[in-house]
Formats: C-alpha cells, sequence, structure tokens
C-alpha cells in the first residue's frame, strides 16, 4: 500500500493538525516505510505459533475498590452545556 498526498491531507484533518509542506511529505515518507515493514512482516511463516497474550509474566497487585462519591445530579451535570437533548450534551458533527 502507498500513501499519497490526499490520505496525508485526510489524516491532517481528522487529526486537526496544520502541516507545513516539509511536514507533510516526512510524514508520507514514515507512513510508507511503516506500512513497507508491516508488508515485510506479512511474509513470515507464522504457523505452529502460540500468540503472544501477555508481554511478562508479571502479577497486577491488587486493586483498591471502587466507591462512588461526589456524584452530580443529571440536570447539574448538563446545567452548563450550550446544548442539551433528552439530557445529553450535543455537538456537532466531526466532519
Amino acid at each position: 500500500m502507498k500513501t499519497d498526498k490526499n490520505l496525508i491531507l485526510k489524516l491532517q484533518h481528522l487529526a486537526r493538525l496544520a502541516l507545513s509542506e516539509a511536514a507533510q511529505i516526512k510524514l508520507q515518507s514514515d507512513l510508507d516505510n511503516i506500512l513497507k515493514m508491516v508488508e515485510k512482516m506479512n511474509e513470515l511463516d507464522t504457523k505452529g505459533l502460540t500468540p503472544l497474550i501477555y508481554m511478562s509474566e508479571e502479577v497486577n497487585l491488587p486493586l483498591r475498590q471502587d466507591f462512588v462519591a461526589n456524584q452530580l445530579s443529571t440536570e447539574a451535570g448538563v446545567k452548563s452545556a450550550p446544548q442539551v437533548i433528552d439530557n445529553f450534551f450535543t455537538i456537532e458533527k466531526v466532519k
């Protein structure tokens, strides 16, 4: 898979970035290199290999119990929202 200027512009828009022309070229080059590496990894024969589930044998310490405290009512939570429909925050659609 090859990247092109349209893909870079779309990614730039989705990430809400304003990249210079030089940064766009660098990003395209970096993405091409990453995709080449992934394609190279797809050439490996992985039949018979057990998938890695955990990176280490470490065990998490017991976690503290969660408890509810300092709750806001729905009315208080949406009180300062600019737009509310049926007690839900509403925002403009992200394009």
